[in-house]
């Protein structure tokens, strides 16, 4: 769970460097809350051996409003609400699911991998502990994720998520 909170926050992190007035130690400040909200939240919501349980609930959404952890986050840290607004996009989800993280900007686009985590059913209890195998390999059909399912019902979209792999690296850099 703490690889998959990281990738989600540490993308969000990156939006704030894009603003020149918001300072390094703001930007570490949101870094930890943000992650330390988002722990709290998810405990009791994480499923590796079924990563589609509780998904809807870890999801991170902005939808023409702020997602209250984030707005918390950055107001924790000397950010109000209208500068969030103006900083992220307006539409934006992150799905943060075991073995994988995703986000799509805009209700009609395509879907961007953030983390993607290869480990067999023998290291899933121990995901947080063991290293972290970064993989494009598909999931088996039984551990789909929200993000796995949206591109397997929509494979048009699959073509058109280099777009935003690409994004994300930017982002991340």
């Amino acid at each position: 769970m703490k690889d998959e909170i990281k990738s989600a926050v540490d993308f969000l992190t990156n939006i704030l460097r894009s603003r020149d007035n918001v300072n390094e130690k703001q930007r570490n400040e949101f870094n930890t809350i943000l992650r330390n909200l988002l722990s709290a939240r998810f405990q009791g919501h994480w499923f590796p051996q079924n990563p589609m349980k509780g998904s809807g609930y870890r999801c991170i959404r902005l939808n023409h409003n702020m997602d209250p952890l984030i707005l918390q986050a950055g107001e924790t840290c000397g950010l109000n609400c209208a500068f969030l607004e103006s900083t992220f996009p307006r539409e934006l989800t992150i799905w943060v699911d075991p073995r994988d993280v995703s986000f799509r900007i805009g209700e009609d686009g395509s879907v961007g991998i953030l983390f993607q985590s290869e480990n067999t059913s023998s290291q899933l209890a121990t995901s947080d502990l063991s290293p972290i195998h970064h993989s494009n390999k598909n999931l088996s059909s039984t551990l789909m994720s929200c993000k796995d399912q949206f591109m397997n019902a929509l494979p048009s979209l699959a073509s058109e998520s280099l777009h935003y792999k690409q994004f994300a690296g930017f982002v991340s850099s």
